[in-house]
């Protein structure tokens, strides 16, 4: 489980959090978002040790991140696929964190195929693609076998059946009972992925829910059940040939949701 309890972050006069507060649960894929600015990538720095919080605290299973004394068995995260150190081979740069957490060999080999990077192992990183990356940035984080994992953007640079390859694979980890937590801006994906969204804007929590009842459009009929509008329709001669409760998409859920919280607006070209 993943807590984030009442985080703020200030860098200077800027506020990146903003009295943060949700929990993500295991069996679920949870998808975060929020525009460009939110603080998604922050708060997930926050929980990964890699930012000290202005206020507030963020634990994993009940602790600091930086107290987990061997953490690739405990949390898999992938904040940035290209901070690798290019002159290594795929298969050095895998051991070499497998290494780091007590992790064998035959687990390493066996993170190389999972991610579709066999025949590439001892090619150098710095020649990769960025969906190469990407996946050998999956491959590390899944080494330890964690029960959580953390991904900010886990798509960016995968082709088609990547982004296929990765979306089963969190739905799978989330099956098994583990906490599965993603931040994305493609809203296509996340309503593929996610079961449950954290959305927040300029720092603050906008929403904490599933993604059924996000996409609930209520400014349909309301006060009135199915059966009623059809019988006023039979009164008045009209044939119905089905009443369905209608649902927004998940971008247009997100773009309401999150409308006052855009701080960049793209203009237009006249």
């Amino acid at each position: 489980m993943i807590e984030i309890d009442h985080v703020s972050k200030r860098f200077g006069k800027v506020i990146a959090v903003d009295d943060l507060s949700f929990t993500v649960g295991p069996g679920h894929v949870t998808g975060f978002l929020g525009p460009n600015g939110a603080g998604k990538s922050t708060t997930m720095r926050v929980v990964l040790g890699l930012d000290e919080p202005t206020a507030g605290a963020a634990r994993v299973n009940g602790r600091s991140y930086r107290g987990i004394a061997h953490p690739l068995h405990e949390v898999g995260s992938l904040l940035d696929a290209g901070a690798v150190h290019g002159g290594r081979t795929a298969w050095l740069h895998l051991l070499s964190a497998a290494q780091s957490n007590g992790i064998g060999k035959s687990r390493t080999a066996e993170m190389l195929t999972l991610a579709g990077l066999d025949e590439v192992k001892n090619n150098k990183i710095g020649g990769f693609s960025p969906g190469m990356k990407q996946r050998l940035g999956i491959a590390t984080a899944l080494l330890g076998d964690p029960p959580v994992l953390l991904f900010d953007e886990p798509v960016n640079g995968l082709d088609p059946e990547g982004v296929q390859w990765i979306r089963e694979l969190f739905k799978a980890f989330a099956a098994e009972g583990r906490t599965v937590f993603v931040s994305s801006h493609l809203m296509s994906e996340m309503a593929l992925t996610a079961d449950r969204l954290v959305i927040i804007g300029r720092g603050r929590l906008l929403a904490d829910t599933t993604v059924d009842e996000l996409t609930q459009d209520t400014l349909t009929v309301t006060s009135m059940e199915a059966g009623a509008i059809g019988d006023i329709a039979l009164r008045n001669g009209i044939a119905v040939h089905e009443l369905t409760p209608r649902h927004a998409s998940l971008e247009e859920a997100y773009m309401k949701i999150t409308a006052g919280s855009v701080q960049f607006h793209g203009g237009s070209q006249k």
